[in-house]
């Protein structure tokens, strides 16, 4: 149906992608741990809406010319490492005094920002547009009249699985230190391994390769 083939084979394959420890995972995994749930599922909503762009731009051809262009690639790349090393460093600096202070900015997260960090950290990724040009037309009948359709379809499809495995990743991670990040000591550290995590990501995805 809609030229598509071996869909169960397709949708076991990326359930087990999902679940894959990635970028993503950590990503998620520091937000909700350092900032709480609702910060958490809002992370894992930003890469959602920042892979659904992928899936488009892949669907209307654009994500070709990452795949053909160097330059292009480097640029996109080198943006997001840069953003995500951005990102580690205030988190790792940032600093409270008490347990009142660290109250108040739990209240006054900016959770716009958090999602639209979500978003910028996938979309500035072009290791992701690489994977769904090579990983969804082995799914697609090349004989098929709309291909197009196809491919949106099932990039839609590994959206859905794995957005719900991200928002239970924030959930239950959220759940298991919502207790210890009300220890100011605590918290600190978590604001630098949230940081280093970030730091890390940014440094693997400026020296990653095609």
């Amino acid at each position: 149906m809609f030229g598509i083939i071996n869909f169960e084979t397709f949708l076991i394959a990326g359930i087990i992608l999902n679940i894959t420890p990635s970028a993503d995972t950590m990503y998620i995994l520091g937000r909700s741990i350092a900032q709480g749930k609702k910060a958490g599922i809002l992370s894992a909503l930003g890469i959602t809406t920042g892979a659904l762009f992928h899936v488009i731009f892949a669907t209307l051809g654009l994500s070709i010319i990452l795949a053909k262009s160097a330059i292009a690639f480097l640029i996109v790349k080198y943006l997001g490492a840069a953003y995500l090393i951005y990102l580690g460093l205030k988190s790792f600096f940032s600093k409270s005094s008490n347990d009142f202070e660290i109250i108040q900015k739990q209240e006054t997260i900016n959770y716009k920002k958090i999602y639209l960090s979500g978003i910028l950290t996938n979309i500035l990724n072009p290791k992701v547009a690489l994977f769904f040009l090579a990983f969804l037309p082995q799914f697609i009948n090349p004989d098929y009249y709309n291909t197009s359709l196809s491919f949106l379809i099932l990039g839609v499809t590994f959206l859905i699985t794995g957005t719900l495995w991200c928002l239970l990743l924030a959930i239950f991670s959220s759940q298991l230190s919502s207790r210890i990040r009300k220890n100011h000591n605590f918290k600190l550290w978590l604001n630098k391994i949230t940081g280093s995590i970030f730091i890390a990501l940014g440094i693997k995805l400026a020296f990653s390769k095609k």
